[in-house]
């Protein structure tokens, strides 16, 4: 990062979660797209790597690279099964000096899990190895993901359009379902009638006097303004 930081062509943002889990920021989407319409051609979304942001990042992103560390044994099953299914790649890292021939042992054994998975589409995760501090298999890793690019792009949909932009058409649904969910959610929260019933709702719900479908169609109906508040 220190190297990539002194880039005339580079432009690092930080992004604050505001809560969000594993730092990927509510605003990432678009601090993206703001980048690409900059004519930034690469765009890298980082997370610290805590289970449900690499869940996010995978339906943002064309290309999902999972990271590892050189490690063996019962270390191996800590990686959910979810994020290898949702990896395009997994590259470990480090593999250099004493750490080699456990790098190559421990892409065996992500090689061996992963031919217990299926894998739907036109592209079959790898499993590679690297080293930052040698600067070897960086262009490896680099061209395998031009490769996949170039392979989403010569096959295509039902409709006609290729597999990469259909991925991206895919994302913009699930976000637009999101932003809707959001958008609800913080409509909501700032409802007067509707902040006002929730504390009684609740202790309802929490007592089993009412149900919590049955509280929920009353919070909806206080939003739509179809119910007395009283």
């Amino acid at each position: 990062m220190e190297k990539l930081a002194r880039e005339d062509n580079a432009f690092i943002r930080p992004s604050p979660s505001e809560g969000a889990l594993g730092g990927v920021a509510l605003r990432t989407r678009e601090t993206m797209l703001l980048c690409e319409a900059a004519g930034y051609d690469v765009i890298l979304v980082e997370t610290v790597g805590v289970g449900q942001s690499e869940y996010e990042v995978a339906s943002m992103v064309d290309f999902f690279l999972v990271l590892m560390l050189p490690n063996a044994g019962d270390d191996l099953q800590g990686i959910k099964r979810g994020i290898m299914e949702l990896a395009d790649a997994l590259v470990v890292n480090k593999s250099d000096g004493p750490n080699q021939g456990l790098a190559q042992q421990t892409k065996n054994h992500y090689s061996n899990a992963f031919h217990l998975l299926q894998h739907d589409g036109f592209w079959k995760p790898q499993i590679l190895t690297c080293s930052s501090l040698e600067n070897t298999g960086i262009e490896t890793v680099w061209d395998m993901i031009l490769d996949y690019q170039e392979q989403g792009k010569s096959h295509s949909n039902e409709e006609g359009l290729n597999l990469f932009e259909d991925k991206r058409a895919r994302q913009n649904r699930e976000w637009l379902n999101t932003l809707v969910k959001d958008m609800l959610e913080q409509e909501l929260k700032s409802h007067p009638p509707v902040q006002s019933a929730l504390p009684k709702l609740r202790s309802a719900v929490q007592e089993n006097s009412v149900t919590p479908y049955s509280a929920a169609h009353q919070i909806i109906q206080l939003f739509l303004n179809k119910q007395d508040p009283s």
